[in-house]
């Protein structure tokens, strides 16, 4: 029998680690980004391999809670108003997931993605230089006070059901351990065996380049569109040309939504217009990566400075900044990190592909050859070669020992 050739559309963490997997089981494969690896959504978030990660945005009260948040210019939520009416379609699904039954479902489903990350991330890069970029460390959540703490108490509980039960440091032993931070943060809620990676963007290209050492191919080029055969995936259309294929992996992140419509399936996915800070050469880091909670967002110590990533606003693909998320970033961080200076900034704005029930799809759509990778919403990093796991174990018969059903990009076949 003939070796199965797939073609993997989407050169980010996903498509690196899905090509890795498949490389590894013995097929050919080709790797397919309009763009240069790992220079999408998977170079400016947070850095965190997250395994604690699984609580989505829309847990029980969002739906009262959210134009009060729209409204305060302290919160990280942003909308650009204009872009309202094309947001409201999807909204109004995101929002119907807003309650205790859906957050458990949905909490369960992506503990199994990233509950573990860094053991994950370790497997993919073994005996690979890339192996270098992943630290061990904690995952510091930082809060004012213990009221604070104690108004996260409904997500907490989820992470302890999950396993994550985190060590709290209060009072003048906060700023022991973490100097960096305001005397006017005075709990720290510390998840251990966490990890993060120092240079994201790095991070993947030296997976791609692995996987060309390991005989499989890169090319730069768009994707139009899939070849069907009877229902079955024959070739990948570019903007370089036809390449003919068994399988095909999609991993495009918030592009994958085009393309799924090709398919026949028209998916709820939302740009989700993410942004960074980094800080050159600052004069303080953290000992280990932390959640700002009043600002809800995370500060990493990487090769390039300190990172300040997580801003959400929605507004669609435009790639026109806005001032407001990340004056407030700044303010945040100024407030946080009193004594921090730094030679010069670095701002970044990216897209975070976000599905309307918050879980990624991952699976075969009718039974045509091509499977998803994308849809991770936040937790993309984290989640990406457990993700580029399970598709490589589909493709090639050896079904995950895992219930994958709320992943299925078939739920959305009738909606």
């Amino acid at each position: 029998m003939a070796t199965q050739h797939i073609v993997v559309v989407g050169a980010g963490i996903m498509g690196a680690a899905s090509a890795i997997w498949l490389r590894r089981a013995g097929l050919e494969v080709t790797l397919v980004d309009k763009g240069r690896p790992g220079m999408g959504a998977s170079y400016g978030n947070a850095c965190i391999l997250a395994r604690c990660a699984m609580v989505p945005v829309t847990t029980p009260g969002l739906i009262v809670k959210g134009p009060k948040y729209l409204l305060d210019p302290n919160f990280p939520l942003y909308l650009r108003w204009s872009y309202l009416p094309s947001l409201l379609p999807w909204l109004g699904r995101y929002l119907k997931h807003a309650n205790d039954q859906d957050t458990r479902r949905i909490s369960q489903g992506l503990a199994g993605i990233v509950g573990d990350s860094v053991e994950q991330h370790k497997a993919l890069t073994d005996g690979m230089p890339a192996a270098k970029w992943i630290q061990d460390s904690d995952y510091n959540f930082v809060y004012r006070d213990r009221a604070a703490f104690e108004a996260e108490s409904y997500v907490w509980s989820l992470r302890r059901e999950a396993g994550f039960e985190p060590e709290i440091i209060e009072g003048d032993d906060v700023h022991a351990r973490e100097p960096i931070l305001s005397r006017d943060m005075r709990l720290l809620a510390v998840n251990k065996d966490h990890g993060y990676i120092l240079n994201p963007g790095n991070y993947v290209q030296d997976l791609v380049r692995q996987l060309e050492e390991m005989g499989g191919r890169f090319v730069q080029a768009e994707v139009k569109d899939f070849d069907l055969m009877g229902g079955q995936i024959t070739a990948v259309d570019t903007d370089q040309g036809r390449i003919a294929c068994d399988r095909a992996v999609l991993s495009a992140g918030v592009w994958s939504a085009a393309l799924m419509k090709r398919l026949g399936l028209d998916v709820p996915l939302e740009a989700e217009r993410g942004y960074h800070i980094v800080f050159k050469d600052p004069s303080q880091l953290p000992t280990a990566p932390m959640m700002l909670t009043e600002g809800k967002f995370v500060a990493t110590p990487m090769d390039q400075g300190l990172r300040c990533a997580g801003i959400v606003e929605f507004g669609g693909l435009s790639d026109v900044k806005s001032k407001k998320p990340l004056e407030m970033l700044r303010r945040t961080v100024a407030r946080t990190f009193p004594n921090l200076s730094h030679s010069a900034e670095e701002e970044w704005l990216g897209f975070r592909p976000a599905p309307s029930d918050s879980l990624p799809l991952i699976g075969e759509v009718r039974g045509s050859g091509v499977f998803t990778a994308f849809g991770h919403h936040h937790i993309g990093l984290t989640g990406g070669p457990k993700t580029g796991r399970l598709v490589a174990d589909m493709i090639t018969g050896n079904w995950p020992n895992a219930d994958t059903s709320a992943f299925d990009p078939m739920r959305f076949a009738t909606q």
